[in-house]
């Protein structure tokens, strides 16, 4: 009787064991992000803003509220808007920091 709820949690517990891949933009940046005032970071010590529209993952790739960041040099990658903004920023596992970023094709 107690068989089915004891193979469903281990089955549950073993999905959540999987990892998987992010799907990085080719186009993705790579840096130490230092996170301040909204709108406010610091990527590799320079200062940068996030686009009113941006968007922080964690290494869950959850949706990250700025203000609930703390601590600095976090391992980042992130893509740039049209103005120069942050618009896109993912904080990086220590297995996913030790990859090389794939670079653009060449055109």
């Amino acid at each position: 009787m107690l068989r089915f709820p004891a193979l469903l949690l281990a089955g549950l517990l073993s999905l959540s064991a999987l990892a998987f891949e992010r799907p990085f933009p080719p186009h993705a940046l790579r840096g130490k992000m230092t996170p301040g005032y909204f709108p406010d970071v610091s990527i590799d010590g320079k200062p940068r803003q996030l686009s009113p529209a941006a968007r922080i993952f964690n290494q869950d790739n959850m949706i990250e509220m700025p203000a609930a960041l703390r601590g600095s040099d976090i391992v980042v990658n992130y893509t740039v808007d049209m103005n120069g903004n942050i618009d896109r920023i993912w904080i990086l596992t220590p297995e996913e920091a030790a990859q090389k970023l794939p670079t653009p094709a060449a055109k």
